[in-house]
């Protein structure tokens, strides 16, 4: 999350905010908008998409208002700017009014791209890019910044339970932090506060029948997955569960350095912090057993797709086998 702009940073001058992240992207309006109310409360707001733009709707856009001296105008999907419009887009930001905030926001994609690249060029542009969040891992950083920006510190098992748990919308995820950071303000956030919150999602029981089953404990894991089916957890993302942490330790154990664990995180495609959770599971498995275990959790994948008439059996089956595959 970027510090909120000024007046001085959003006034005079063209925002120009780019990429496929929609709340991202809305976040930065919603920014801008609140730099130009705090400069002037009686400011005027408007906004318009590009292809419905003409050029004396442009101008009067980009225009100091007959009802106020200052103004905000937004133009959406940039990318459908007709034409015959992008020599007028370009004069403004070679020479923007002081008391209006332009901002254009485009989609990503490479059509219009001719034009981003004028209007980069120009001095008063500030161009805002909402790179898209791909990977876990991503998503991770993501929420570890929603905490960093609101004063507060997220342990990282936390987060990455967050992830599991909420899911990757980022608004959801955004406000996940919120809530956290306002009910345990001056605490770090810990993975039994998160747990204690979003415990019961679909996915974050998912996550805990395959750590309890990948760390022996079958009692456990059986009481996890009786919880999960219980409370209307889909079988199919049990399996996903389980084939993720399953996959994790065959990564794990086909490593051939294992000594520097940011390299061995970028290899298995986890955090550091969770290398150390696969090094200590795998010290329960051997090649045969992983490899029984990689095809267990196929063939109880393709029974829960299609031939399984019971999935709660298939799974406590497919719990049961793997426990029983873990090294003595």
């Amino acid at each position: 999350m970027a510090p909120a702009p000024s007046s001085s940073q959003v006034l005079g001058r063209v925002t120009l905010v780019t990429g496929k992240e929609e709340f991202l992207n809305e976040r930065t309006v919603h920014a801008v908008r609140r730099a130009v109310s705090a400069h002037d409360a009686d400011a005027e707001f408007s906004e318009s998409l590009a292809s419905d733009l003409t050029a004396s709707s442009l101008e009067e856009m980009s225009a100091p208002s007959l009802f106020s001296a200052t103004r905000c105008a937004v133009v959406r999907s940039l990318e459908d700017l007709p034409d015959d419009l992008y020599d007028r887009v370009l004069a403004y930001a070679a020479a923007p009014v002081e008391d209006v905030a332009l901002v254009l926001m485009h989609g990503g994609g490479s059509k219009g791209s001719g034009l981003l690249t004028k209007l980069r060029k120009q001095a008063s542009v500030t161009e805002v890019k909402a790179a898209e969040v791909k990977y876990a891992s991503g998503y991770q950083d993501f929420v570890k910044g929603e905490f960093a920006q609101l004063g507060a510190r997220v342990a990282p098992d936390a987060a990455e339970f967050l992830v599991v748990a909420v899911g990757h919308d980022l608004r959801s995820l955004a406000a996940a932090a919120q809530q956290l950071t306002s009910d345990f303000p001056g605490q770090q956030v810990t993975l039994e506060l998160v747990k204690r919150y979003f415990g019961g999602r679909a996915e974050a029981k998912s996550f805990a029948v395959a750590d309890a089953t990948m760390a022996g404990d079958a009692d456990q894991a059986l009481e996890e997955l009786r919880w999960a089916l219980d409370g209307g957890t889909p079988a199919v993302l049990v399996t996903s569960a389980m084939a993720g942490s399953v996959r994790g330790v065959a990564r794990f154990l086909g490593s051939v350095d294992r000594s520097r664990e940011n390299d061995l995180a970028r290899e298995l495609g986890v955090p550091p912090w969770k290398v150390k959770t696969i090094r200590a599971q795998s010290r329960s498995w051997d090649d045969v057993g992983i490899a029984g275990a990689l095809r267990a959790v196929a063939q109880a994948d393709a029974d829960i797709k299609g031939a399984a008439h019971d999935a709660s059996y298939t799974l406590e089956r497919l719990v049961l086998t793997l426990v029983g595959l873990r090294a003595r």
